[in-house]
């Protein structure tokens, strides 16, 4: 069950123009097998149905960014359009985020907001209908956390910037067109004052991705090697040494992004066994007759409408045209503490079958990664530590921390 706010006339009327369009866009009979609870004519419905088909079938509608400007692929819409777009996704089984969760979420209204005209036309619509996949350039084995001291460099010759450094944890750079990255470009200046933004094409001589291995068996994640590579200053975001305003803009967005996602393999591929996600975990759960373990399901069910309501919330400052905040983070730290108790949870009602399982039963295997992932949760897209930190200041109003170097020029903070 998911937290839902009662439709208006007005949206009543945008819900039932969208189910009509999934209609007239997906495999016949897909609607109306998940109306009627069919599963084997869902399979047969879903086996017609591709993933970057679909990307750029949605991409092209509108629907993929609502909030974006129509002139860019978007709707020019409100809030409560993509709320409902997202829970008439879920209900027929259809993916919220898909593999273009960075380009979509991050970079598109990072460049919405600061790049120029030729940069919204080159690279909004192709973000949108997945035909280029985006990465995002910013943490460094020293510079996670504190994503001001980024070291990897940039320096000005003639039309060009010639990059150096390293990046690491980038989501999908092995498949990725383009990557969002921040450089230092005025190592005299103090750290925050010295960076720039720029779109890298992935494919430029001297980019080096590296996978790295997790312990899920995967390598999603992976380190970035620049060695005298050449971006054209065309491909810079906003001014020389603005990079910090264009990279809070994404994380801003990282965060949203992040805060309304789950675990559910639902929220990225769709085409999950049941409609609900809370089912999926229902359903993970072997003996729900103990009543301890009903009183732990109370517990995580209230939880859940927490984060729907939390998240609905933090979304209507887009109804009043307002840019992602730092509310964003609190959304991120809830969703991902709770993805992490509730599936360590699962693991423990399980008992013995949780480490130990025969190589046909897939559902074991999949909560057991579930359960290894959720780890990542609370370090991708800003720690929970250093949000909690962002938290305090911005939204308690609580002192600052100390940082000694803030004022230094960045060549001369020790280390660098």
């Amino acid at each position: 069950m998911r937290f839902k706010v009662e439709d208006t006339k007005e949206h009543s009327e945008f819900r039932a123009t969208f189910v009509e369009w999934l209609g007239q866009v997906l495999p016949p009979g897909w609607i109306e097998s998940i109306n009627s609870g069919d599963e084997l004519a869902f399979k047969e419905a879903r086996s017609k149905w591709d993933i970057f088909s679909w990307m750029k079938t949605i991409g092209l509608s509108g629907y993929a960014a609502p909030l974006w400007p129509k002139e860019f692929g978007g709707l020019s819409g409100e809030a409560w359009m993509q709320q409902i777009i997202r829970e008439e996704l879920s209900n027929f089984r259809l993916p919220l985020a898909g593999i273009n969760l960075l380009g979509v979420g991050l970079a598109g209204p990072t460049i919405i907001e600061h790049g120029n005209q030729a940069q919204k036309q080159n690279y909004l619509q192709k973000i949108l209908t997945g035909e280029e996949i985006w990465c995002q350039l910013f943490s460094e084995p020293s510079c996670g956390s504190d994503l001001a001291s980024v070291g990897t460099k940039a320096v000005r010759d003639g039309d060009e910037w010639v990059v150096n450094g390293q990046k690491v944890w980038t989501t999908i750079a092995q498949f990725a067109k383009y990557g969002m990255l921040l450089a230092r470009t005025d190592p005299s200046k103090p750290k925050h004052e010295g960076l720039t933004y720029f779109l890298l094409d992935m494919k430029t001589p001297g980019v080096e991705v590296r996978p790295l291995r997790q312990m899920t068996g995967s390598s999603e994640f992976n380190e970035v090697f620049f060695t005298d590579v050449r971006i054209p200053d065309t491909n810079r975001v906003g001014d020389i040494g603005d990079g910090w305003r264009c990279a809070r803009t994404t994380l801003m967005n990282e965060r949203v992004a992040l805060a309304g996602l789950s675990i559910d393999e639902t929220t990225f591929l769709g085409g999950s066994a049941k409609k609900d996600p809370w089912q999926l975990f229902l359903d993970s759960i072997p003996d729900r007759s103990n009543p301890i373990i009903r009183q732990k399901l109370a517990q995580f069910w209230i939880e859940s409408q927490v984060k729907e309501i939390t998240t609905f919330r933090a979304n209507s400052a887009r109804m009043r045209g307002q840019s992602p905040g730092p509310e964003g983070g609190v959304n991120k730290v809830f969703n991902a503490e709770y993805n992490k108790r509730r599936s360590e949870f699962a693991m423990n009602a399980t008992g013995m079958g949780s480490i130990a399982w025969q190589t046909h039963d897939s559902h074991a295997q999949d909560k057991s990664t579930r359960f290894l992932r959720a780890r990542a949760n609370t370090i991708e897209g800003g720690t929970s530590e250093i949000l909690r930190s962002q938290m305090a200041e911005r939204i308690l109003g609580l002192p600052r921390d100390i940082e000694v170097d803030k004022d230094l020029p960045w060549d001369q903070i020790p280390g660098k």
